[in-house]
């Protein structure tokens, strides 16, 4: 992107942060994780590794970060022309289609062994979440995008239609979350019960799987432009951005399957903290939605989209207000509005690794969008300074899971989980550099697929700086 409206100081320090970002992605994450977490005795990647790198012996293998491994390293060897990267990419498709796959009743289950059988993790045994289902669909998408193999082309179909036939609700529209071993939606009321870690989410409809079949159908519209893919891919993005985002600029969470908000409210202090995992304002949701709302309109060749940019704009100046920490930088975790206030107050002043990343992104995209408000290159430099000072492990590379100014014993937590991997991270650093390269970076001299990529990154942002102007004519 041409950077004659940004200030000469921004391009100074975005040139900075380009190069401190093109370290970070491949010396300190993706040269950590790669080889190192193939597993080439049973397939698929390891979960669980120490803050020094140490394997742990317990290695339970859950569909979204299996799918999740995929995707990173998909899309790390287009971006960095890397042999390395697109084996280990390949190297997990057979897990996903013989393991993680159910052969019977189809789907993905949610969680294997390190074998790929039977796993009673977490009480997920042989059920199956559309959360899950999606990241499958997700990085087989961008594996195909990679290597251009019809049979992984075939797989992510397969998976389309199964969450289609199973897990969408034609009534009253969305998707049901919770599905039984034997492909059936259950909830509270039904003869199939479960014990499952995540089971106070049981019989309501939410914004996390919501959002991320947004995110992977709109990465597999982009190989695969399928009429009825398009028209569910639009019927996601105006649900969420329609339904589940309210007017102050942040989502609700869970909802009643006619989508009736799940709030707390107004109930007493006990039985709202209970019940906090499913009515809270989670600001890298938020800011995270918006980036994926903007990817899914452009993608499906909306013009003029002044609907969409309007509510991922309102989401992400909703998080600098309302979630941005003025002493030391960073989001927090979680704010609430509390009966009769129309602040949004702090409950949760930690800042996972995961939200940190996300907003890396979506600022630096806001300030290419729209260069003339500053306030958003200021915070994307503020958060890449919070990021180094208290995420980057300089020492054993990748990030620590939470910010150490909250919580400093991450310093000798985990570098992988079952959540925690190299998806948003490398998302973040890989768009990032897209948006922040310049003719002379070393990349755009010496990589054609880099190229490429720069210019669709190109045609994306001009994209939506021409339905910014369109805005502000409205206005």
């Amino acid at each position: 992107m041409s950077n004659q409206k940004l200030r000469p100081a921004i391009i100074t320090t975005n040139r900075n942060i380009l190069n401190e970002m093109m370290t970070s992605l491949g010396k300190n994450l993706m040269d950590k994780w790669y080889p190192l977490a193939i597993d080439k005795k049973y397939g698929g990647y390891l979960t669980n590794l120490s803050y020094n790198w140490e394997v742990d012996s317990e290695q339970p293998k859950m569909i979204v970060t299996q799918a999740r491994h995929i995707w990173a390293t998909s899309k790390a060897a287009m971006f960095l022309n890397n042999q390395l990267y697109a084996d280990a990419a390949m190297h997990g498709f057979d897990f996903l289609k013989n393991k993680m796959w159910d052969q019977k009743y189809g789907g993905f289950y949610q969680m294997r062994n390190r074998q790929g059988g039977f796993s009673d993790y977490l009480n997920f045994k042989e059920e199956k979440r559309t959360y899950g289902n999606a990241f499958g669909i997700y990085g087989l998408a961008a594996l195909y995008q990679l290597t251009k193999d019809a049979k992984v082309l075939d797989f992510a179909k397969e998976a389309f239609e199964w969450i289609e036939t199973h897990a969408f609700d034609p009534k009253l529209k969305g998707y049901f979350q919770f599905i039984s071993p034997d492909g059936e939606p259950f909830d509270k009321n039904s003869i199939y019960k479960t014990t499952a870690y995540d089971d106070v989410e049981l019989g309501y409809k939410d914004q996390n799987s919501s959002i991320h079949l947004l995110e992977a159908y709109t990465e597999l519209f982009n190989v695969w432009p399928d009429e009825k893919l398009r028209k569910k891919l639009y019927g996601l993005l105006t649900l969420i951005r329609d339904v589940v985002t309210t007017s102050k600029g942040h989502m609700n969470l869970f909802f009643e399957n006619d989508w009736t908000p799940v709030s707390f409210k107004d109930a007493p202090k006990e039985i709202r903290e209970k019940n906090y995992r499913l009515d809270h304002v989670s600001f890298g949701h938020d800011y995270e939605t918006a980036f994926l709302m903007l990817e899914a309109s452009h993608i499906l060749g909306l013009e003029n989209d002044t609907e969409t940019l309007t509510v991922a704009k309102r989401m992400v100046d909703h998080a600098i207000v309302n979630g941005w920490d003025n002493e030391n930088g960073g989001f927090y975790d979680a704010g609430y509005y509390f009966a009769g206030d129309n602040k949004c107050t702090i409950i949760q002043s930690t800042k996972n690794w995961w939200a940190q990343a996300e907003a890396l992104n979506i600022l630096l995209m806001m300030s290419n969008i729209f260069p003339e408000e500053e306030i958003y290159s200021d915070y994307f430099a503020k958060q890449w300074k919070y990021v180094k000072n208290y995420l980057l492990d300089d020492e054993n590379g990748d990030w620590f899971e939470g910010g150490l100014d909250k919580e400093p014993h991450f310093k000798t937590g985990p570098k992988g989980h079952i959540w925690k991997c190299t998806y948003h991270t490398g998302r973040a650093f890989m768009n990032c550099i897209k948006m922040l390269a310049d003719d002379d970076f070393k990349l755009m001299k010496e990589s054609e697929s880099f190229r490429k990529i720069k210019k669709d990154t190109n045609n994306f942002l001009k994209h939506w700086q021409k339905t910014a102007k369109n805005l502000l004519i409205r206005k």
